[in-house]
């Protein structure tokens, strides 16, 4: 079930529902303690020697108090359910958006008029441009921070999860901003765009048009590797030399090329956040993976955003 995002990664989910397994054993002086031995099963709640409680097995154990192989990892209670992860996915988006709308806001527009003459006549041209803010770039690297935070400590998603979608909603707002200033209307063709590859990908994954195996996995994880090695490399080559890679941010048909891989990639990791759901949901696994999955879908939407934006103004800039 491995993804790029740093939430849904195969070996943590599959670590958190091994440690979410087993049975409850009370501690000295709570009330569960004062319960007649034997009811929490051998060597809980019962010393070695002892009678066996004559109180029939709880549910889901056997006569000797010991869990069967077939029982779920936790308690269905503490499950993962496919509603929480939407609520969850609901609610970091519902974050993102208004803290996009912040980041927006807090972009300065400036705007000269030129005077353009053709013949006898005089017309005066308005343009109205906006740069990056530089807190910006300390956001989306302490975002980045907090993702790597979340892949390691899933339990941490629900609190996690809304900083990650604070921070980049402000990133993803100033972004926006500056696109629109030089491309007016980029930002509500991205998010239709953006709206209508995730509901294709939902459709592919829900009728099994596409299916998620091992193989299609292992390749869309090395290539998202791959392009964020890039991505990295070239955020070294530009803080430390000023230039970019070649081709990456070229408007020519290289660089429309490779954004149409990359759409395509962050497309395809989508697949893998729908598949880690639905398996989690299927294996029973914590209830706090609703939020950490959650986190991870959010993770894919706003890089395919940005990677669509980043798309379009190559196309518009020719």
């Amino acid at each position: 079930m491995a993804s790029r995002n740093p939430a849904l990664d195969d070996s943590i989910f599959k670590r958190e529902t091994e440690q979410a397994h087993g049975s409850f054993t009370p501690s000295w002086g709570s009330p569960a303690d004062e319960l007649p031995p034997g009811i929490f099963g051998q060597g809980q709640g019962q010393q070695p020697g002892q009678p066996a409680s004559t109180l029939p097995p709880p549910p889901g154990r056997g006569q000797q108090g010991q869990v069967p192989t077939t029982a779920g990892p936790v308690a269905t209670g503490d499950t993962m359910r496919m509603s929480g992860t939407l609520s969850a996915s609901a609610i970091l988006l519902g974050i993102v958006m208004v803290a996009a709308v912040f980041g927006w806001r807090s972009v300065e527009f400036v705007t000269t008029y030129d005077t353009v003459t053709n013949g006898l006549t005089e017309t005066t041209v308005a343009t109205t441009t906006a740069e990056f803010p530089g807190w910006a770039l300390l956001v989306m690297l302490g975002s980045l921070g907090v993702g790597i935070l979340t892949a390691f400590k899933p339990k941490l998603a629900r609190i996690t999860g809304p900083l990650y979608a604070v921070g980049m909603g402000l990133v993803a707002g100033a972004l926006s901003a500056v696109y629109n200033a030089e491309f007016n209307g980029i930002v509500a063709q991205a998010l239709a765009l953006t709206a209508g590859v995730f509901t294709m990908m939902l459709f592919l994954f829900a009728t099994r048009v596409v299916r998620v195996t091992d193989r299609m996995r292992t390749m869309v994880v090395a290539a998202t590797g791959a392009i964020c090695l890039v991505y990295l490399v070239s955020i070294g080559i530009n803080l430390i030399f000023g230039s970019s890679l070649p081709f990456l941010h070229d408007t020519g048909p290289v660089g429309i090329l490779i954004s149409l891989v990359i759409v395509g990639v962050a497309s395809m990791n989508l697949l893998l956040d729908f598949d880690f759901v639905e398996r989690g949901v299927e294996m029973g696994a914590p209830r706090y993976m609703e939020w950490y999955a959650a986190f991870g879908l959010m993770v894919s939407l706003i890089w395919l955003y940005l990677e669509i934006l980043r798309l379009l103004s190559k196309l518009r800039s020719n």
